[in-house]
């Protein structure tokens, strides 16, 4: 397997920014000094190309991005100040799950040491994302691989607005999101599986509601490839979570849906997604447990 990292394009933010940046670095160190991976299973991915962003975003956004004439607006949804570094980082990332996803098809699973921007939109960004990594990748892996059912399994605590919005109706793709009620975003997009779950939910009934959902994307969608938003942000301790789960908590999910997937011979691509804990290295120990949870099943 191969672990892509784009997290040596570093974004110029303000001081007191409130997005985690240096955890990506951190987790690629972290995984690096686990003994679980290889120095040649961390590679910067390639970053994905005009035509794989226009599958699943609106040329004249795309155009706005990259020349750098977003509107003041637009840059406020987004929450970063825009620059060169900006529009690069968010092609390599979006790459990055594009790489991985031809990788688990190769090879059973792959990973995206970042990634999960589920609240980018077809024509506009949104709550840190720019473009959608997720939705890019399936297009792409229907368009190279001829795939039939590609399904994204969206465990962040924030419902993937975007990934619904830009996949709705189309046959290929499938959408599960487990997220917050009454979480950001605060208008929901209808996907085709969303469970929400009450401020304060724990692992058993997490647990529980996360089985329920993957018996049905099983069912409704039998995907030949997942793509899985993992998130840190469900956690007890995140600054924007509002839910209470344990740290076994989400190892527990990270094994059910690894387990799930080898039980039916679905590769998978895994994206980091959102994570804001109060104390930034719980946040990248549980993204590295994530990846070492798929080490350990997935092999």
């Amino acid at each position: 397997m191969t672990l892509y990292y784009a997290d040596t394009f570093v974004l110029p933010l303000p001081p007191g920014h409130r997005f985690p940046m240096a955890k990506y670095a951190r987790l690629r160190g972290r995984l690096a000094a686990s003994g679980a991976f290889r120095e040649d299973d961390f590679r910067v991915p390639a970053a994905a190309s005009e035509g794989e962003i226009l599958r699943a975003h609106d040329a004249g956004y795309l155009d706005r991005v990259v020349r750098g004439t977003l509107s003041p607006g637009e840059i406020r949804a987004i929450g970063f100040p825009w620059s060169e570094a900006m529009v690069e980082r968010s092609r390599r990332s979006a790459g990055a799950t594009v790489a991985a996803a031809r990788d688990a098809l190769a090879q059973g699973w792959s990973a995206n040491l970042a990634g999960g921007t589920h609240h980018a939109f077809r024509d506009r960004g949104e709550g840190f994302c720019v473009f959608n990594d997720a939705a890019i990748a399936a297009r792409a892996m229907v368009a190279e691989a001829g795939l039939a059912r590609v399904a994204i399994v969206d465990c962040d605590v924030h419902q993937g607005n975007g990934t619904a919005s830009i996949l709705r109706g189309d046959p290929r793709a499938f959408t599960f999101s487990l997220h917050g009620a009454r979480n950001f975003p605060f208008e929901k997009e209808a996907g085709d599986l969303d469970i929400e779950l009450a401020d304060g939910t724990g692992d058993d009934d997490y647990l529980r509601a996360l089985e329920r959902g993957l018996d049905e994307t099983f069912e409704r969608a039998k995907p030949q490839l997942a793509i899985y938003l993992a998130g840190a942000d469900p956690h007890e301790d995140d600054r924007l979570g509002r839910l209470a789960l344990t740290a076994r908590g989400l190892e527990r999910r990270d094994e059910l849906v690894f387990s799930r997937l080898r039980s039916a011979g679905v590769p998978v691509a895994i994206a980091m997604a959102g994570g804001y804990g109060r104390d930034l290295e719980v946040t990248v120990g549980l993204h590295a447990a994530t990846i070492l949870a798929a080490r350990r099943i997935l092999g």
